[in-house]
């Protein structure tokens, strides 16, 4: 499995690491969780809707690493290309529950490019 494909699971998970964060005391209620959800202020409303996104920006980034193998992208560049992803959705998390909207949505812009990269480096490989 390559770098690019872990990088993908990686990605997959990050949602719940931000809902962990979220949920990290003794108020979440398991049995109602969407009225807690908004019940939720400050940092934990800031770690449940980096949750929402992580799950937004998933689905291009996943397309993006499997259409890049397919085309048969050079392996660096996509392997790169998905960790450049995986450390602006870190950044992009902590920000979000930092409060610090504009490295915010500066990471959100890195990350967005790189699974943009992943769609031209594979239309730029002649398979």
């Amino acid at each position: 499995m390559t770098l690019a494909y872990w990088c993908v699971l990686a990605a997959g998970l990050l949602p719940y690491v931000a809902i962990g964060i979220a949920k990290w005391d003794r108020t979440y209620d398991n049995r109602d969780p969407r009225t807690w959800a908004e019940k939720l202020d400050g940092r934990k409303k800031r770690a449940h809707n980096a949750h929402l996104n992580a799950f937004e920006a998933f689905p291009l980034f996943a397309a993006g690493v499997i259409i890049a193998h397919l085309a048969h992208a050079p392996q660096p560049i996509v392997d790169a290309l998905a960790m450049v992803f995986i450390a602006a959705r870190l950044v992009y998390l902590w920000m979000y529950v930092a409060n610090k909207a504009y490295l915010r949505s500066l990471a959100w812009v890195v990350g967005l490019g790189a699974s943009l990269a992943l769609f031209f480096i594979a239309a730029a490989t002649r398979a």
